[in-house]
């Protein structure tokens, strides 16, 4: 029988987006832990911050961070090399982003050449990321400890993010839209992540000699590589229950339900046609 592997974003997807919660899922998370289905977390989230989500998810699986930045594996995960892995701890980390230092130069250069005011979390207090996120203080503080992902904000015009992307790409880096920042990051996101990690599950999965379905999961265009990764995206409900226009595939599912409750209602809706 073909293993099932699901990949997901976090806030607003399985994080509720303003209270981060993820109670509206907590019956789909059971389901998937009960039949053993690996959960991939994927986030603009720095690692710091997954950790005490994993710890309440009750998590053993690997997780991706920054937007593709890194690859996070429990020491062990697999019982085979996992190629560029580097041993940190009790994880194995595969780097796949830009270092936040060369980020956070380029985007003053880009500030510079356009005249405008490019705020990043580097520039910014833990007490306005906390405002702007919604996050605690110690959350927010965990937010900063960035590696490979720089989110920031562009003050004045929104009408310059074309052209910020535009001398983003001419200095070998990228931007995306997030729910509520922009991110500019190296040559890295979501889906060259998520191929990492398919790559390694059907390894595993040629071992026993099965097949692997992935599925995965999110609400923006900051996760269409994700989507297109894999067999299945589902897409979910923003909060005022449209869908991302921007977020366009031949085989996308559109889940009804916003953020947690959609995730919820898709996975039980996939495992149900899926079987015992």
């Amino acid at each position: 029988m073909a293993q099932l592997v699901v990949f997901t974003d976090l806030d607003g997807s399985l994080l509720d987006s303003t209270t981060y919660s993820f109670e509206a899922a907590k019956e789909a998370l059971d389901a998937l832990r009960a039949r053993g289905i690996p959960l991939v977390l994927a986030s603009s989230k720095t690692r710091m911050e997954i950790e005490p989500i994993r710890f309440r998810l009750e998590h053993v699986h690997p997780f991706i961070v920054e937007n593709g930045g890194g690859v996070v594996i429990p020491k062990g995960y697999f019982d085979f090399p996992v190629p560029r892995a580097q041993v940190r701890g009790t994880f194995q980390v595969i780097e796949l982003g830009a270092p936040c230092a060369r980020l956070r130069a380029a985007l003053k250069e880009i500030e510079q050449t356009l005249g405008c005011r490019l705020r990043g979390f580097g520039d910014m207090s833990v007490e306005e990321i906390a405002k702007r996120t919604g996050l605690s203080h110690s959350e927010a503080v965990l937010a900063k400890q960035r590696e490979y992902d720089e989110p920031f904000v562009i003050e004045g015009s929104a009408t310059l993010a074309g052209d910020v992307q535009r001398l983003a790409e001419a200095r070998g880096l990228r931007c995306t839209e997030g729910g509520r920042f922009s991110h500019l990051m190296g040559d890295s996101d979501k889906g060259k992540a998520c191929h990492v990690l398919i790559d390694c599950y059907r390894r595993r999965q040629d071992h026993a000699g099965d097949g692997l379905v992935t599925v995965g999961i999110g609400d923006s265009l900051n996760d269409l590589p994700l989507l297109a990764a894999v067999d299945r995206p589902i897409l979910v409900q923003k909060p005022d229950g449209s869908y991302d226009p921007e977020v366009q595939l031949p085989n996308l599912i559109r889940a009804p339900g916003v953020g947690p409750a959609g995730w919820n209602r898709a996975i039980l809706g996939l495992l149900k046609t899926a079987g015992p």
